[in-house]
């Protein structure tokens, strides 16, 4: 049998860093190392904090390691048996205390923190109101004190605290926005609550953060923070009566294939996204970025083949739906003008 030791001694260093170069490797919109709110901002400290902790006590145990070994190693011709310290109550107290220590240290800050965080803002008249539903493969926000519902694009006012009611539709999924602060697991048939603060406006980047099906990685949306005067335009935009298409076949097309599950203003269904101004988000389908193809030949190649760009979605393809490439591309154009203007 061939030795493979030589072969794994290759190997070893060429994996350790592959493991030290990856670890560099990510988007700065998800990282948590780049805080953009109150909430992320305290849960980087305890992060420094717990780190730091841990490396000093890396640091001074292979101090005292390598001192240890250097000073008391045994010289050539000494046979004598070294002093022995066990028993020595000064040393076990010493022992004993400097953990207890370090842990105050971390334990005190991150249980102020953990219940702070846990705060429950459902009752504050002066919160937003936020209830997500996690479906596969996309999120669904309900303002419920306003009596709106959108998809995708999370919209909030910098001036609040945005309480969010947490729920799944189907399996378990996790709501999380790595800027602004931890993430909060969706259960079907149960609801978790969390607050997050948007003191800045952007545009930040949401992920599912449990695995959930074949599109997981791809269950993405947007959190979009505004100033409360633009939050207020938006929530009467999503208010203010739909515009259909204005050719008729058209609409009728549009409201038989498209209206049965979606829905534009006060038309249509709740079982899928909800279309009012989804020519003015950030992507399509959460994923298809409108910056780059165009929000309508985006819609053009979403509404011709979900599948080919999120494996599992519920939304049937051109080859299902029967719609022929000029009312695809008419549906498209529809929806790439309707944006909401705030």
């Amino acid at each position: 049998m061939m030795n493979r030791w030589p072969v794994m001694k290759r190997l070893l260093p060429l994996l350790a860093g592959l493991m030290l170069l990856l670890t560099a490797c990510g988007r700065e919109d998800l990282s948590t190392l780049n805080p953009q709110g109150p909430v992320a901002e305290k849960q980087f400290e305890l992060m420094k904090l717990s780190i730091g902790i841990m490396a000093l006590v890396v640091v001074v145990v292979f101090i005292i390691c390598i001192y240890v070994l250097i000073r008391f190693r045994r010289r050539k011709g000494d046979k004598s048996v070294p002093k022995q310290v066990e028993g020595n109550h000064k040393l076990e107290i010493i022992w004993t205390v400097i953990p207890l220590v370090l842990l105050l240290i971390l334990g005190v800050p991150t249980i102020q923190n953990v219940f702070g965080f846990a705060k429950d803002y459902s009752k504050d008249k002066n919160a937003v109101q936020v209830k997500v539903t996690a479906h596969q493969y996309w999120w669904e926000f309900e303002y419920t004190d306003y009596g709106i519902t959108t998809a995708q694009d999370l919209i909030v006012p910098t001036d609040k605290k945005i309480s969010f009611e947490l729920a799944a539709a189907d399996v378990k999924h996790s709501f999380w926005i790595p800027s602004i602060g931890g993430k909060m697991d969706t259960n079907p048939g149960s609801t978790n609550r969390m607050y997050l603060e948007f003191p800045n406006e952007g545009v930040f980047r949401g992920k599912c953060a449990e695995l959930c099906g074949p599109s997981h990685a791809l269950m993405d949306f947007k959190a979009k923070a505004v100033s409360p005067e633009a939050f207020d335009r938006w929530v009467a935009a999503m208010k203010a009566p739909a515009a259909m298409p204005a050719d008729a076949e058209l609409a009728e097309k549009f409201t038989s294939q498209c209206l049965s599950c979606h829905a534009v203003g006060e038309n249509g269904g709740n079982s899928a996204p909800n279309l009012t101004g989804v020519g003015g988000r950030e992507t399509v389908g959460g994923i298809l970025y409108n910056d780059e193809a165009g929000v309508e030949q985006n819609l053009k190649d979403w509404i011709t083949d979900p599948q080919k760009y999120k494996k599992g979605a519920m939304m049937p393809g051109a080859e299902d739906t029967g719609l022929t490439p000029e009312e695809i591309a008419g549906i498209a154009k529809y929806l790439a003008e309707y944006k909401l203007d705030y």
